[in-house]
């Protein structure tokens, strides 16, 4: 009977010492977040931080290109994988794609936002598209649009710390 309870107050000791070690990992970790937010200055009126300055150009060059594809796509008969690509649905992402354009151009959040996601999409389809590569130019093309939607997303990341949410005013 004794070994048990012996073993029995081992174990809270070592749940104890675990919930102790956590508390302090969790307080540890929030005294380094609230370091980091303390160390990012608010962006100052009309400034815009150069990755979104850079996200607002590589939007506006793939919304020229969607807006091109579906002019090609509505005076001609061409055809892509032998079958005619849908007219609204390139005029759909376009327009997406230049609404996010002139919002990350005037630096607004959900616009960083759209964007970020958008490079997620990049990188877990050209992660997956190396699954399937069948060439070596395939492969270094598919790698480095994955290193540049990483690299993008990571300078977005700091980007968007900056431009911040506003606070939502409560209704009257």
């Amino acid at each position: 009977m004794a070994s048990r309870e012996r073993r029995r107050a081992e174990r809270q000791k070592r749940k104890a010492r675990s919930t102790q070690r956590r508390t302090e990992m969790v307080a540890r970790a929030e005294a380094k977040n609230e370091a980091a937010r303390k160390a990012l200055t608010p962006l100052v009126e009309g400034e815009r931080p150069g990755a979104v300055t850079v996200g607002a150009i590589a939007s506006a060059v793939v919304a020229a290109v969607f807006w091109a594809s579906a002019v090609v796509a509505l005076f001609t008969n061409v055809e892509v994988q032998g079958r005619e690509p849908s007219v609204l649905y390139l005029v759909a992402v376009a327009g997406l794609v230049t609404a996010m354009a002139v919002g990350m151009w005037r630096v607004r959040y959900w616009a960083v936002l759209g964007f970020q996601a958008f490079l997620v999409l990049i990188i877990l389809s050209a992660t997956l598209g190396l699954i399937t590569v069948e060439t070596l130019l395939q492969a270094i093309g598919t790698t480095l649009i994955l290193a540049l939607a990483g690299t993008m997303f990571y300078f977005m990341i700091k980007a968007m710390a900056r431009v911040q949410m506003p606070e939502r005013q409560p209704r009257e």
